[in-house]
């Protein structure tokens, strides 16, 4: 699409909206941006004013209208009346990566997503990827760094050959046309975001949308342990060569066996050299071995990347230890599965903290493994009902996080763990997950 002279609607600014503004002003379109803070209140208002960009608030009138084009920020339902208006003008809705990938010149794409284990495993990836291609690697997505932010500040407009690390969630894969992974993945499907997508199947469903452009000379990575994945593969059947996992069982294409992960026949990796607690971790790192081993990077940059990695931030992160008690940021468990997750990576005195915004998830799972629980402690909006459905009356219910880790304190002894899983996402109290983690360590690191 020549961009030229187009008139576009950028729906939402936040990091990604600003990074689509930019790709958008370099090709010369005629860009409106709809967001419901007033313009005043923009910190990027200068910016935006100097790229010539209208920016317009978000009632009715804003979307009856004619565009050539509407790129749409994650986090806006695509269900809202917003969207059913944009239909009715047979007005083309894309996220951000579907414009970047549309504009930049041909790269390597490793799309990844699932529930669970995104970021790990991007991550992973993406460290993989950068010791074998320097300079050429490059980490976005979902994780928190816009595609088209890197697009424009590597020149993937005029390049091509560089190897992206892309976290994608089913908010970004709802609206892609053409964007099209080299290898794909999704780790895993258990419940999550039925209040955006409106019911599981929808959600499911958006997730297999990480495959449907693929070619069978591209590659998708299949995880044959996840009883529900295979019920989506085979309703909506991946069109990729087709690359299957398992950690249990030795009859698929990659295993684990003699405690080495094994690619085909040939070993790879031994099991001593991953630092990451948990058979969670042990799978986003088949995962990411995979996809190098797809790629043809050598086993030898694969082990010496593997034993430097511990993981990431928010996601089982150990805090400190005081006065014989650990104390571990799981804030990006943002849901039941993840919280489930996270308590399997230990045996007995957990203090766990649950609660913030009100998902509506049911807690069986969460109840189900809380064999190692010493206490529950829910807060937040959605905190007294956790603690209902979890533990009943046993359970602690505050209000706010500050409240949760104090009363934690108080019960915790030499040997405990004071952990941090929420089972939802934060926006009743906090901006995002991360801003919601970083509360806590900081709460932590004050004790």
């Amino acid at each position: 699409m020549d961009f030229t002279g187009k008139k576009v609607l950028v729906i939402g600014l936040a990091r990604s909206g600003m990074a689509a503004i930019k790709v958008l002003h370099k090709l010369g379109a005629d860009i409106v941006l709809s967001e419901r803070k007033p313009a005043e209140e923009l910190k990027e208002l200068a910016t935006l004013k100097e790229l010539g960009v209208t920016i317009v608030d978000q009632s009715m009138e804003v979307f009856d209208k004619d565009y050539d084009l509407c790129v749409k920020n994650p986090g806006v339902p695509y269900r809202s009346p917003f969207m059913e208006a944009l239909a009715q003008h047979g007005v083309p809705v894309i996220t951000e990566i579907e414009l970047a990938f549309q504009v930049a010149k041909p790269q390597h794409y490793i799309a990844i997503t699932g529930t669970n284990g995104k970021t790990t495993t991007t991550t992973l990836v993406y460290e993989i990827l950068n010791a074998a291609f320097p300079g050429k690697a490059h980490l976005c997505g979902n994780i928190g760094i816009p595609l088209c932010e890197i697009v424009m500040e590597e020149g993937l407009m005029e390049e091509s050959d560089h190897y992206i690390a892309l976290e994608i969630s089913n908010y970004q894969l709802v609206n892609i046309d053409r964007f099209r992974p080299d290898v794909a993945t999704i780790i895993n499907l258990t419940p999550d975001h039925v209040d955006f997508m409106g019911s599981l199947e929808a959600y499911y469903k958006s997730k297999t949308e990480v495959y449907r452009n693929m070619k069978p000379e591209d590659t998708f990575i299949l995880n044959a342990d996840d009883p529900v994945l295979a019920e989506y593969v085979e309703k909506y059947p991946v069109p990729a060569t087709v690359k299957s996992f398992s950690l249990d069982n030795t009859d698929t294409d990659n295993y684990v066996k003699d405690g080495q992960l094994c690619v085909g026949d040939e070993p790879v990796l031994p099991l001593t050299s991953i630092r990451l607690p948990g058979k969670h971790n042990l799978q986003n790192v088949m995962i990411a071995v995979s996809v190098a081993k797809v790629l043809g990077i050598a086993n030898e940059t694969i082990k010496e990347v593997v034993e430097g990695f511990t993981g990431v931030e928010h996601r089982i992160e150990f805090v400190r230890e005081l006065d014989g008690v650990r104390y571990y940021n799981d804030s990006k468990g943002t849901n039941t599965d993840a919280t489930v997750t996270a308590l399997k990576a230990f045996d007995k005195g957990v203090i766990l903290l649950l609660g913030g915004f009100e998902k509506g998830l049911p807690m069986d799972d969460v109840k189900a493994h809380l064999g190692c629980v010493k206490k529950v402690i829910g807060f937040g909006a959605c905190g007294p009902r956790l603690v209902a459905d979890t533990v009943g009356e046993d359970g602690i219910v505050v209000t706010t996080l500050d409240e949760a880790v104090e009363e934690a304190v108080k019960i915790a002894e030499p040997g405990d763990t004071v952990l941090l899983s929420p089972t939802t996402s934060s926006f009743d109290q906090y901006t995002c997950f991360e801003e919601r983690g970083d509360h806590f360590k900081k709460l932590v690191n004050e004790l």
